[in-house]
């Protein structure tokens, strides 16, 4: 019982089962395939955005300009971009805007040597005000056609028996991938796994010849990249370009990340724990309509596991007796 409760992961997933199972005892035919779809269509772009959340988060920094990141390199590539073409064209150089500007951010953070908080909230205006300025600020409905194809290409249709037909979209397996990605360069590259080190304890870790600023720029770099990518999937699953689509959204993604078992602090977290708290938070989301409660609780319910999340690290981390990472192992006593 005892592993259970010190495994965040193992608790969210408690959670939902729980919160299935008292939804159905209530309506029985909510929970299926249907709301299946419609919590993983629901999730796509907040598990891309949690991911590169969680990387700067284990790393030591709290980044809030993720979707700024995201919208603005999104709403940039479709009123400058290519409008036919290959949508991979199109994906790609959203990525690399994304890229870029996360690139602004670790130079901020390295050069004005200030908190990734402060920093990135300064870029996040920034990018925002730049995109309003000078790309512009009109809704864009018209995508353009390999988006809009590809905005409606589903891995798998289902016909419900009370509702109508819902659909997985493709875009599905490219989320997966991108989570596939990041778990393995977390886990099997020194990179990666320097990114823990220098979240855990930086100086420790500069000590032990680990770059921190190359490591930094790296996590700022993948991260952008990612929120690139994240705004245009949402893009194209939405069918328009809105430039206020992720206004005050960030709430939903840190708290996503924080039940998930990234801690606040650096030096700990997955990629799993980061997409299961995603998943959560849509599921709360999707059993506020049929319970009856007023969708305008839905903020409430984000910050109320928000708040949970933060009391759960609290309560594991006093469990756990966690030693620096260049400490020396205790000496063997023996018996003389």
């Amino acid at each position: 019982m005892r592993r259970v409760m010190a495994n965040q992961e193992l608790l969210l997933v408690g959670l939902m089962v729980l919160l299935i199972l008292g939804v159905s005892l209530k309506f029985p035919d909510f929970f299926g395939l249907q709301t299946l779809f419609n919590v993983l269509t629901a999730s796509m772009v907040g598990m891309l955005f949690a991911v590169g959340v969680m990387l700067v988060l284990v790393s030591g920094g709290i980044d809030v300009s993720f979707l700024a990141v995201g919208i603005l390199s999104a709403y940039a590539t479709i009123k400058y971009g290519p409008q036919g073409g290959s949508a991979v064209v199109i994906f790609a150089i959203s990525t690399a805007i994304g890229l870029g500007l996360g690139l602004i951010n670790a130079a901020v953070v390295i050069v004005a040597r200030t908190s990734v908080l402060i920093a990135t909230l300064a870029t996040s205006s920034i990018y925002l005000g730049a995109m309003f300025a000078f790309v512009g600020g009109e809704v864009i409905s018209t995508l353009p056609q390999p988006l809009q194809t590809l905005g409606t290409t589903h891995l798998i249709t289902v016909k419900g028996e009370v509702r109508g037909i819902t659909s997985l979209n493709v875009l599905i397996l490219l989320v997966l991938v991108v989570c596939v990605l990041v778990w393995a360069f977390l886990h099997f590259t020194i990179a990666g796994r320097s990114v823990f080190a220098v979240g855990g304890d930086a100086e420790a870790a500069s000590r032990a010849a680990i770059s921190v600023p190359r490591t930094r720029v790296l996590v700022f770099a993948i991260a952008g990249a990612v929120a690139g990518l994240a705004g245009i999937v949402s893009v194209t699953l939405s069918g328009r370009a809105d430039p206020t689509t992720f206004m005050g959204r960030e709430l939903d993604t840190l708290a996503a990340v924080v039940l998930g078992g990234v801690a606040i602090a650096g030096g700990k977290g997955t990629v799993r724990g980061a997409v299961l708290g995603v998943l959560l938070i849509s599921l709360v989301t999707a059993s506020l309509v049929p319970l009856g409660i007023p969708t305008i609780w839905q903020r409430a319910a984000v910050g109320a596991l928000l708040i949970g999340g933060i009391l759960l690290q609290t309560a594991i981390s006093r469990r756990q007796r966690i030693r620096p990472i260049l400490d020396a192992p205790a000496p063997e006593v023996t018996n003389a």
